[in-house]
């Protein structure tokens, strides 16, 4: 900090939408080591020393996914959200609704993918039968429809949860752990679309263009908003604190996420 300036310096990629916001919600750090010494700052896209460059992605080049660089970029003080330091808080809290909407938007792609290898099953013959009479079709049919079953009722256990008040920080874990199963679920069906298509399935036109589009999609899901793997990590801490918690107090009923 300068005065009654912030000076901004740094670089981040994978920014979703940079092409088309007039103003960025960054997370800098303002203070010492570790979380309470970052902050929130609003900055203006027509500040000077602001770049952006577009980056094409593998799923969706709509989103106008960039790289931006920041060289001695100077914000106003009142351009910081809420309090210095608490920036990596109102971030994380954030974080649940991000992994939420996309939770859901992976289960609207999961079952159009089940809704895609219905469709191909029940009208496709291979010497002389229909996919669907097959066993193996059938399975892998239905455990498609177990999965998207399960995540879509996951979902409105949170969403329950949501409206009814229950603190963000109470739902950490919950989100990355739904985050997680819809990503994983979409995934599978996904793969299982294109195994059903075939070599339609594969290929950018005919009938199976849109389960093809949907396969480069998931790991548009699986990654942003948290890896599956660092969301797994941070579910399971969050229980083991939890755990050490109900230690001290002497029950063991209250180690839960």
């Amino acid at each position: 900090r300068r005065g009654d300036h912030y000076i901004v310096n740094g670089q981040k990629k994978w920014i979703t939408g940079s092409l088309i916001a007039d103003y960025w919600t960054c997370l800098v750090r303002t203070g010492g080591e570790g979380a309470t010494g970052l902050s929130c700052l609003v900055l203006d896209k027509n500040m000077p020393g602001i770049k952006v460059r577009k980056m094409e992605t593998q799923f969706d080049n709509t989103h106008n996914t960039c790289a931006v660089m920041l060289d001695d970029v100077k914000v106003p003080v009142e351009n910081l959200l809420g309090e210095e330091g608490r920036g990596f808080e109102y971030i994380t809290t954030n974080f649940n609704h991000e992994r939420f909407l996309i939770a859901i938007g992976a289960c609207r792609s999961s079952r159009l993918c089940y809704q895609e290898s219905l469709h191909e099953a029940m009208t496709r013959k291979t010497f002389g039968k229909r996919l669907i009479d097959h066993q193996l079709i059938r399975y892998k049919l239905a455990e498609m429809a177990r999965q998207i079953e399960a995540l879509q009722d996951h979902i409105e256990r949170i969403a329950y949860q949501f409206s009814n008040g229950i603190p963000d920080a109470a739902l950490g874990a919950q989100c990355a752990l739904l985050k997680v199963q819809a990503s994983k679920t979409f995934e599978y069906c996904a793969r299982e679309a294109v195994q059903i298509y075939g070599g339609s399935g594969i290929v950018k036109e005919g009938r199976g263009k849109k389960v093809e589009r949907l396969y480069r999609e998931v790991r548009g899901i699986a990654i942003p908003g948290g890896s599956e793997e660092i969301l797994l990590d941070f579910a399971i801490r969050s229980a083991e604190r939890q755990g050490r918690k109900a230690e001290k107090q002497g029950n063991k009923s209250q180690s839960r996420l």
